[in-house]
């Protein structure tokens, strides 16, 4: 169960990539859109929410809602399920970072879209949480190194190898 939460906590880590490549890919195809002529205002974010695309790259913000209020929540709880079961001491804790860390920053990427100020929180965030995951992945991983690498104690009375003198 090690390995499936040193595993879950690197997928967290690759998904707040994959949520800053989507959406710089939708907003350079949105600069692309409006330096071609393209508009964008009511009437088109109208015509884009009746399933219209303006843009081919508008599936970045599809892909960065999707992935943001769906995936990545799941594979958090998954990831604070298993740390009960990781056999790493503390990991608990950074499961459950990582699950709170994701919960704030699905709220702040929905409160942004009224309050921009907090879509920039949203981005700061997503650092913090890539950062925890990363370590947390790291950590199972050089527990995982400190306990194959730790030579055998021999016990007194008994020669290495434990074989008795």
């Amino acid at each position: 169960m090690r390995q499936v939460f040193r595993v879950l906590a690197y997928v967290v880590a690759a998904g707040v990539v994959v949520q800053a490549a989507v959406m710089v890919y939708a907003v350079a195809g949105l600069g692309l859109f409006i330096d071609e002529g393209g508009v964008l205002d009511q009437a088109a974010m109208d015509q884009s929410a009746a399933g219209e695309s303006l843009f081919p790259e508008e599936i970045g913000l599809l892909l960065h809602g999707m992935n943001g209020t769906m995936v990545l929540p799941a594979v958090a709880l998954l990831a604070f399920v298993a740390s009960f079961f990781a056999g790493v001491r503390g990991a608990w804790r950074w499961g459950l970072a990582i699950l709170l860390l994701v919960a704030l920053q699905v709220t702040l990427g929905l409160a942004g879209h009224s309050i921009p100020f907090l879509g920039a929180l949203h981005g700061v965030n997503a650092l913090l949480l890539f950062a925890v995951a990363m370590y947390t992945g790291w950590r199972v991983t050089a527990r995982d190194r400190a306990e194959h690498a730790a030579p055998a104690v021999a016990s007194p009375g008994l020669a290495a190898g434990g074989v008795a003198p």
